[in-house]
């Protein structure tokens, strides 16, 4: 079974690129997304190496990945590659909400962005 997957591809875009600082460009063969061009907080992976998934690879702090991956293993997974350095994947083809998808993107970015944009995303909540 085929997946649609640009609709995914059109929101995590849209996420990823309303982050300051925030730019797309393609990373070993699909989207990535950086923060001032040089740190990497998501990949964008449809079909990765014929595993079947369409997913995200999100940088996140330690000890989440694990937290996410046992509390909703149908959702959350270990990525190749990545996963050995703390990175989360997300499946997008799983019905989750955009809501909780965003979430993990803003955990990633905030893992990997300096800290002038944390504090700027902090004090736009006010």
């Amino acid at each position: 079974m085929t997946v649609e997957h640009e609709p995914f591809l059109a929101e995590t875009r849209a996420h990823c690129l309303s982050l300051p600082g925030a730019d797309e460009r393609e990373s070993h063969g699909s989207p990535g997304f950086f923060v001032d061009g040089k740190k990497a907080f998501v990949h964008y992976r449809n079909n990765h190496h014929g595993d079947g998934i369409v997913g995200l690879w999100c940088a996140v702090p330690p000890g989440m990945q694990q937290l996410l991956v046992s509390g909703n293993p149908e959702l959350y997974y270990v990525p190749a590659y990545v996963g050995p350095r703390g990175w989360v994947g997300v499946r997008l083809d799983r019905g989750a909400e955009w809501g909780e998808i965003a979430a993990v993107i803003g955990e990633a970015y905030r893992h990997r962005a300096p800290k002038k944009y944390a504090k700027a995303l902090t004090e736009g909540k006010d």
